[in-house]
C-alpha cells in the first residue's frame, strides 16, 4: 500500500497526543509509541488509508472535537517541532515495516489510568501493557 504525507502525519499526531496526555515524552517510551502506531496499521484493514482509519469515529478519541488536544491535531494550535518530529520518526518506522508489532497483533487499547475499563474489555484477552496503555485482542 502506498503511504502519502497525510497517512504519515495523522498517526504521528496520535502518538504525540498520547505522549501529551502523559505530560512528558519520556513517559511514553518507544515501545509504547510503536504500539500506538501499530494500532493504526492493524485497524487499516477496516478503513481506507491510515488517515481514514485514524479519524473514524471511536477509533482514537483524540480526534473527538471535545478532546483537549484536538486543536493541536487539526493544527489550530502548534505542536513543538521536535516533539512532532520524534513522533513522525516512530510512525514512519512502523508504516515502513521497520519496527515489529510489540503488541502481538492486538486490535484495541485503553489507558491504564482509566477508572472504568471499556465494556468491550470484559471479554477480551489482555495483552501487554506498554507506555501507559493496556492492549487487548479477541475483542467481540
Amino acid at each position: 500500500m502506498s503511504v502519502n504525507d497525510i497517512d504519515r502525519d495523522v498517526p504521528s499526531r496520535i502518538i504525540w497526543e498520547k505522549r501529551a496526555a502523559k505530560a512528558s515524552l519520556a513517559r511514553l517510551q518507544s515501545p509504547g509509541q510503536s504500539a500506538i502506531a501499530w494500532m493504526t496499521v492493524i485497524q487499516l484493514m477496516v478503513g481506507e488509508g491510515y488517515a481514514g482509519v485514524c479519524q473514524k469515529p471511536y477509533q482514537f478519541t483524540c480526534w473527538h472535537k471535545k478532546d483537549p488536544n484536538y486543536q493541536f491535531l487539526i493544527e489550530l494550535k502548534q505542536i513543538l517541532f521536535r516533539e512532532l518530529a520524534h513522533c513522525r520518526v516512530v510512525a514512519n518506522q512502523v508504516t515502513d515495516g521497520k519496527v515489529p508489532d510489540p503488541t502481538g497483533g492486538t486490535t484495541h487499547y485503553c489507558a491504564i489510568t482509566r477508572n472504568t475499563p471499556p465494556t468491550w474489555a470484559a471479554k477480551a484477552e489482555q495483552a501487554p501493557r506498554l507506555g501507559g496503555h493496556v492492549f487487548f485482542r479477541d475483542v467481540s
